[in-house]
């Protein structure tokens, strides 16, 4: 935020004023400095109030460092957490925008405010999510979701993808694409690319039973009542426990698990990309491109690319003994 305001004063980007200044304060429950994950205190500048909050003021949470289920119980039941959840419920009446990352979206989830919207939330907790929160519409691969009062934003990094999201809406978008530029971030809309397969394995039999019907299938492509019958379930309840474990759908999870496996491919082998599409169960290397494009965010070659590059980086580097470490000085 303070960089686009930088820019907005610089005259740097021919972009539409807004009415009131972009300016951002960093707040506090109870108004005393932060200690955060790392143990180090963060300066506040105030304290929570509603008296101070307007028509399109952007209250925006950041990521509360929870890694996992339990964590994440664990602080909703924390009464600086309770507090934070009934100024959410009473700032959203005053017509604020909401904004989350992370797993900050529990919260915005628990104060009710994405009940009946569409949300999304960092993709190893969006099982849980789902679980917790059925009157929300979870798009687990959305890196963004815009659903008019409130955004909601992935992983930890995704933070600043809200944060581009909300210049784009409180100032213009062509401020929010300058701002990416000049801080080197990608344009990045879907999580999809960053899902670690391995992480996404339930507890649930029904999906695991799945899972493996799928990767011994990997080379056709197999129907709902297919997987119905492998994991002894009907396709209504193999839905239902899919969404309930991992906040998708079952023809979605054997999708990703094709690409998964598509990926490692282009990574290790020489194959075509047409080959490499039918040893995944894709008949047609068109439809397996537009796949695999809205699962990874880029085309097949360029996943090939981006990784020969990257291995010939590492052989440069041995050869020179770097070792991968930090750089050396000279």
């Amino acid at each position: 935020m303070s960089t686009a305001a930088r820019l907005l004063r610089s005259g740097l980007v021919m972009a539409p004023v807004p009415e009131r200044a972009l300016r951002q304060c960093v707040v506090s429950v109870d108004g005393r400095p932060v200690r955060t994950g790392a143990g180090r205190t963060l300066p506040v500048d105030g304290a929570l109030s509603a008296r101070g909050l307007r028509e399109g003021d952007v209250l925006a949470l950041p990521g509360l460092g929870a890694a996992t289920e339990s964590q994440v119980a664990g602080l909703l039941q924390r009464p600086d957490i309770s507090r934070g959840v009934e100024f959410l419920t009473r700032a959203a009446r005053k017509r604020v925008v909401l904004a989350a990352s992370c797993s900050a979206t529990f919260v915005l989830a628990a104060s009710g405010a994405l009940d009946g919207r569409q949300a999304t939330t960092t993709w190893w907790l969006s099982g849980a999510f789902a679980r917790r929160f059925a009157g929300v519409t979870l798009r687990a691969d959305r890196m963004v979701v815009d659903a008019g009062s409130v955004l909601t934003a992935g992983s930890a990094f995704a933070h600043a993808d809200l944060m581009l999201a909300i210049v784009a809406r409180t100032a213009s978008p062509a401020l929010a694409h300058l701002v990416a530029r000049y801080l080197v971030l990608d344009e990045r809309t879907s999580q999809s690319r960053y899902m670690v397969t391995e992480h996404l394995r339930s507890s649930d039999p029904s999906v695991r039973e799945l899972e493996a019907f799928v990767l011994a299938n990997i080379e056709r492509q197999v129907s709902i009542q297919q997987m119905a019958r492998a994991t002894a379930t009907s396709p209504r309840t193999l839905a239902r426990r899919v969404e309930d474990a991992l906040g998708t759908t079952p023809h979605r999870f054997a999708q990703r698990l094709r690409i998964s496996r598509a990926v490692h491919l282009l990574e290790t082998t020489r194959d075509s990309v047409e080959s490499i599409a039918a040893r995944v169960g894709y008949a047609d290397a068109a439809a397996f491109r537009r796949v695999f494009r809205r699962e990874t965010g880029e085309a097949p070659r360029a996943k090939r690319t981006g990784s020969l590059r990257s291995r010939a980086g590492e052989v440069t580097r041995r050869a020179r003994g770097d070792g991968g470490g930090a750089e050396r000085s000279r």
